[in-house]
């Protein structure tokens, strides 16, 4: 945190969540998945927010409760919302987020980068070479 950066563009500092919520326009959620993130904006915080607002979630599905956000953005809780995440990913043809006009989806193309996708590729390589030559896998995802 910068306040001169902050102060240069007209920027307040929100100590808490709920000040933000209040108070911002758009409100971005860049966050982890972690047990203390799961469901971090629910019914509560959307109802925090202003009507006007757009909320944009770029992290990871389960980050948003997806069930109050359909209220929310129905209701005219919030204006709209944008997601390059869902969950389920992809979602079912018939989820009730699909039939909303005051929201973009994306298909999880944040970080869909030339040199992302490299990186990605490169470590998929160091996967499968481990995996053929008997050692444990550098980037093994486990079952949670």
């Amino acid at each position: 945190r910068k306040e001169q950066e902050e102060q240069a563009v007209g920027a307040t500092y929100c100590k808490k969540l709920d000040n933000l919520l209040q108070r911002a326009d758009f409100v971005m959620v860049v966050v982890n998945l972690t047990p203390q993130t799961h469901k971090l904006i629910g019914k509560r915080e959307l109802e925090l927010m202003k009507p006007t607002a757009t909320l944009i979630n770029i992290s990871r599905g389960a980050v948003v409760d997806q069930e109050a956000l359909v209220t929310a953005l129905q209701t005219g809780v919030i204006r709209a919302a944008a997601l390059d995440i869902t969950y389920p990913e992809p979602l079912p043809r018939d989820h009730e987020l699909l039939k909303l006009k005051n929201i973009i989806i994306t298909p999880h193309l944040g970080a869909r980068t030339d040199k992302a996708t490299y990186m990605i590729t490169e470590e998929a390589v160091e996967n499968i070479l481990a995996a053929l030559n008997g050692l444990p896998m550098p980037s093994e995802v486990l079952p949670s």
